[in-house]
Order: structure tokens, then sequence, then C-alpha cells
């Protein structure tokens, strides 16, 4: 069964690339989520008056990926105790979070990030949030890495082979 999770990682580029390899991922959207504005453009969302997190749109089967494995895989991906700030990006768009549309989740996520905590001696700055709301960003975002195998990303390029293997 398809299920729909919010995941912000900083730059949604190598997020978006990282996550679409787990095994059990159906589909990535790369976007804006939980802002104070409507349609934002990347230019809007990089002003840092939006309020909007670069956040990934992600559908997957909870029979291959159960939420709790999906957010232990995240979580390789982030430092959950940077606030706003991911590698040489910042501003409140790099901010970490997820992004729940069913109340149900809620209780896995918090779950998981109570075990992720226990790995860290400094506060964990993770939003848990239910979704406001999401925009897709511009199409040149869409499957970035892909397009552009090059381009910058924050991201470890081990963490792809990792996320291949994950599950």
């Amino acid at each position: 069964m398809a299920k729909t999770i919010y995941l912000a990682g900083g730059c949604f580029w190598g997020t978006e690339h990282y996550i679409k390899m787990v095994n059990g991922v159906v589909n990535t959207e790369a976007g804006f989520a939980n802002g104070h504005t409507e349609n934002p453009s990347y230019k809007d969302v990089c002003s840092d008056k939006t309020g909007f997190a670069e956040t990934v749109k992600v559908v997957y089967d909870q029979n291959v990926l159960p939420l709790s494995k999906l957010l232990d895989i995240f979580f390789k991906a982030i430092d959950p105790t940077s606030l706003n700030q991911r590698g040489h990006d910042i501003g409140t768009q790099y901010r970490t979070g997820v992004y729940y549309v069913d109340n149900e989740d809620k209780i896995v996520i918090e779950e998981a990030v109570g075990r992720l905590a226990k790995l860290y001696t400094k506060p964990i700055v993770l939003e848990i949030n239910p979704l406001q709301n999401f925009y897709k960003a511009e199409d040149y975002h869409q499957d970035y890495l892909d397009k552009n195998p090059t381009g910058y990303c924050h991201l470890n390029r081990d963490l792809f082979i990792y996320a291949k293997k994950a599950n």
C-alpha cells in the first residue's frame, strides 16, 4: 500500500536523489513545505522570507519499506542537531523536518526520533509537524542530480551507494 511522507533534509537535490534510490520508494518530488505564502518560486524561498523548507515528497510502499526503516535511512543523510544549515547551504529553507499527512505516522516518527536522539549529546532540532502545504518546485529541480550528475550536492556520494543497499 502506497503512503506519503515529506522529508526536509537540506538542499532537496541531494535528498531527493538519495531517497529515491531506496527500495520501496515509488515516487519523489522536490518542493517546498510548510511556509506562509502561496505558490512560491525557488527564488522566493531563497529569500528566507516565505517560511518554506526545501522538502521531498516521498511516496513509498509500506509493505516493502516501513516508515520506521525509511526514517532510519533518511536520518543517515542529515545532522539533526544542525539548525538551518547543511554543508555550505545556510538559511531556514535548509532546516530538517519530517512532515506527515497521516496522524498515525506521528507516533512512528516520534519513536524514530527518540532512537536517533540517543546517538547525540546535542539537542535534536529536527521538526516533526503535520504537513500544512506543499508546492512542487520548478521542473529543473526535479531529478536534478540525474540531469546534472556533477552538480552540487551537500551529501557525501557514498550515501547514494548506501541507499541502494539499505533494505
